[in-house]
C-alpha cells in the first residue's frame, strides 16, 4: 500500500508545484514588464529634453544663418539632388535666411518649406549639408570683393592725396 498511496501524493504535488512555477513565471514576468514600462519612462523623459535642446538649436542655427546670409546673399541655391527623392521633380531649389525652402518644381508649381518646423528637421539636415560648403565659396568671393575695393579705393586715395598736397602748396603760396 505504500507504493499505492505514494503516486497520489507525487500527483499531487505536481499540480501545485506547476501553479508556483506559474506564479513565480508571471512575477518575473510581472517585473519585467515594469523594468520594461520604468526604462520606456526614462527614454521619453530623455526624448522631451533632446527635442528641447532641438528646438533651441535649430533656433540658433537660424538666427546665425541669418547673419551670416545679410552680407553674402540673399538666396543660398541647393542643389535639386540634395533633396530626398520623394520631393518629386524639383528643378531648382534655394535656401532664404529665415529658413524657408523655395522650390520649383517641374510643372512650374512652387512649395515654400519652413526648415525650423519639426516635421521638417531630416529634409533640413539634408539642405544644410548641401549649402555649408557653398559658404566658403561666398566667403571667399565675398573677401576678395572687398579686398579689390581696399585696393582701387588705397590707390585713388594716394593719388587725391598727392594732388591735394600739391594744390596746398600751390595756394598757399
Amino acid at each position: 500500500m505504500s507504493q499505492e498511496g505514494s503516486p497520489p501524493q507525487e500527483i499531487a504535488q505536481l499540480p501545485f508545484q506547476e501553479e508556483q512555477k506559474k506564479t513565480k513565471q508571471v512575477q518575473i514576468s510581472l517585473q519585467e514588464l515594469l523594468d520594461s514600462l520604468k526604462s520606456v519612462q526614462d527614454d521619453i523623459g530623455q526624448i522631451c529634453e533632446l527635442a528641447s535642446e532641438e528646438k533651441r538649436l535649430v533656433a540658433v542655427f537660424f538666427e546665425s544663418l541669418s547673419k551670416l546670409m545679410q552680407p553674402l546673399a540673399a538666396m543660398m541655391p541647393i542643389s535639386p539632388t540634395a533633396l530626398p527623392e520623394g520631393m518629386g521633380n524639383v528643378v531648382q531649389a534655394n535656401i532664404d535666411p529665415t529658413g524657408h525652402l523655395i522650390i520649383l518644381h517641374g510643372d512650374g508649381k512652387m512649395e515654400l518649406t519652413d526648415l525650423s518646423e519639426e516635421a521638417n528637421r531630416d529634409l533640413m539636415i539634408s539642405v544644410i549639408k548641401d549649402v555649408m560648403p557653398k559658404f566658403k565659396q561666398l566667403s571667399d568671393a565675398y573677401r576678395q570683393r572687398v579686398e579689390d575695393r581696399i585696393r582701387f579705393l588705397s590707390s585713388v586715395t594716394r593719388e587725391l592725396q598727392k594732388i591735394s598736397k600739391a594744390f596746398s602748396t600751390a595756394t598757399a603760396q
